[in-house]
């Protein structure tokens, strides 16, 4: 897929760079508690904060709280370049005006919204909501190599039962994560929100919380993708008459 490579380079590069600053930040906070951990302490998130840290600390070995203290010093200085990327994204996702109206999406707002138009760059490479399902990563698979059975005569023939196998592997990670977090932030925040009375009634109607949950992600995404193709604000509206179909 071929993508302008001077129109969003700068926004791509804050992608990045605003995602290497969040992983090295979450993979040292992990290696902190880690450290604790490994020595029956179990502390809180304020470990993470350096006018609390010290109560934790103490209790470990001294030698087991100098490689504490020096994750403790890498977590301090990750923490304002993380914040920099973040800032430094914000401001390069002004300059595309498409970011501001998709961050009017349930759950999505301006860090997702411009991590998703730094990757995806234009919405007309995927024809149907089910392609970019299946980029994104939230399409099922229910194809295995093991779908094949013995009839009462001994010879092989397709099973009847379909079963899923999960969601499929071949797919955006960080695509996954932004409608996945996005899901969750109208399951969350927006409890008034018509797709979160969905996800409810899904839920009586005895659908399992991971796919009621997977099927607003899609939805989500859905929404966006119809959004940018139309270059258009989200309207509740629509998707209210939407709702009452199913």
């Amino acid at each position: 897929m071929y993508k302008a490579p001077k129109h969003l380079t700068a926004l791509r590069s804050s992608a990045v760079a605003y995602r290497m600053a969040t992983q090295d930040m979450v993979r040292v906070k992990n290696r902190l508690k880690a450290v604790l951990r490994s020595r029956g302490i179990l502390a809180e998130s304020d470990v993470y904060l350096p006018r609390s840290r010290t109560k934790w600390l103490k209790q470990l070995p001294e030698g087991h709280r100098e490689l504490a203290e020096w994750l403790g010093r890498e977590l301090d200085a990750l923490v304002p370049l993380r914040e920099e990327a973040e800032e430094r994204l914000l401001k390069e996702a002004k300059s595309h005006p498409i970011t501001r109206k998709l961050a009017t999406a349930p759950g999505m707002g301006p860090l997702r919204t411009a991590q998703l138009v730094a990757i995806v760059a234009t919405p007309h490479r995927f024809r149907t909501s089910r392609q970019f399902w299946s980029y994104s990563g939230l399409s099922i698979v229910t194809r295995s190599s093991s779908d094949w059975t013995r009839d009462k005569r001994g010879q092989w023939v397709r099973a009847e039962v379909q079963q899923t196998r999960g969601l499929t592997r071949k797919r955006q990670p960080v695509l996954k994560a932004i409608f996945k977090g996005a899901a969750t932030t109208v399951l969350t925040q927006l409890v008034e929100h018509p797709l979160h009375a969905d996800y409810q009634r899904r839920l009586a109607n005895g659908m399992k919380p991971n796919l009621a949950k997977l099927t607003l992600a899609r939805r989500i995404a859905a929404i966006v993708l119809s959004m940018w193709k139309h270059e258009e604000v989200y309207d509740p509206a629509r998707l209210k008459v939407v709702t009452d179909k199913l």
